[in-house]
């Protein structure tokens, strides 16, 4: 991947002092250069999909060597050559034309993965004591009902250790939450795990219901029983009296 960033690096850099001093653009430089960058892409797609060189050269109906030639960036392939390659190595087109590899890209995430971990502890933490304080309960309450130790509830409260999810649902019983109380409803990964959570309680209703609720021309009737569901009770009955008059 270092050898990639370094190619990368050093194509900017002549795209920029070629413009800087305004000389004469060095096509030659620069094709070896994206050859080279395409040559590292398709050796990244074709390792994280776990092909061998001649599995490619199968697929294309090549020699292993011109596959190998232009992972060196000694030979480049065609578009329609590169469309089979990313269907086959299961990555988009565009990869052959990025900026970043799939492993830097692997490394970008675990960092990122580690940091909404980290994060995530410390609002569950947050959480846990909040609602701890609000059930009118101390850490010492919550020792003796869970059986977890005080120390060790001490260090989920105050965010330093992550709480196991079967201690998490036996605390949140004890502070009266249920554990969606918990769950992340903000960010990106949040909003995904919602939709999911919606879209199994789709699954889950009455086939009839689902089909009626899936069909487009039901949506009038769906926003009528969504206002309805907004109504007091007493709203209701006024409206109820007011469909018995018009049905008399």
């Amino acid at each position: 991947m270092s050898d990639f960033q370094d190619i990368s690096a050093r194509f900017k850099k002549q795209r920029q002092g070629d413009e800087d001093e305004q000389k004469p653009y060095d096509y030659t430089e620069s094709y070896r250069i994206r050859s080279k960058m395409l040559g590292v892409l398709i050796r990244d797609a074709r390792l994280n999909a776990a092909r061998t060189v001649e599995d490619c050269a199968r697929l294309l109906k090549v020699s292993p060597e011109t596959v190998s030639g232009w992972e060196f960036g000694d030979a480049v392939p065609s578009l329609p050559q590169l469309e089979l390659l990313a269907y086959y190595l299961d990555v988009p087109v565009s990869h052959f034309w990025s900026m970043k590899t799939i492993e830097q890209d692997k490394s970008e995430k675990a960092t990122t993965q580690n940091e909404y971990v980290a994060l995530r502890t410390r609002m569950i933490a947050a959480l846990i004591q909040q609602a701890r304080e609000e059930s009118g309960k101390s850490l010492e309450d919550i020792a003796t009902a869970s059986g977890i130790a005080l120390a060790t509830l001490q260090t989920y409260e105050s965010g330093d250790v992550e709480i196991p999810m079967h201690e998490l649902s036996v605390v949140a019983n004890l502070v009266n939450k249920n554990l969606d109380y918990f769950l992340e409803t903000s960010s990106y990964v949040g909003e995904l795990l919602r939709i999911r959570e919606e879209w199994q309680h789709f699954i889950d209703l009455d086939p009839e219901i689902r089909e009626f609720a899936a069909n487009p021309l039901n949506i009038g009737f769906i926003k009528i029983a969504i206002t309805f569901s907004k109504l007091s009770a007493k709203e209701l009955r006024q409206a109820a009296e007011g469909m018995l008059e018009i049905a008399m």
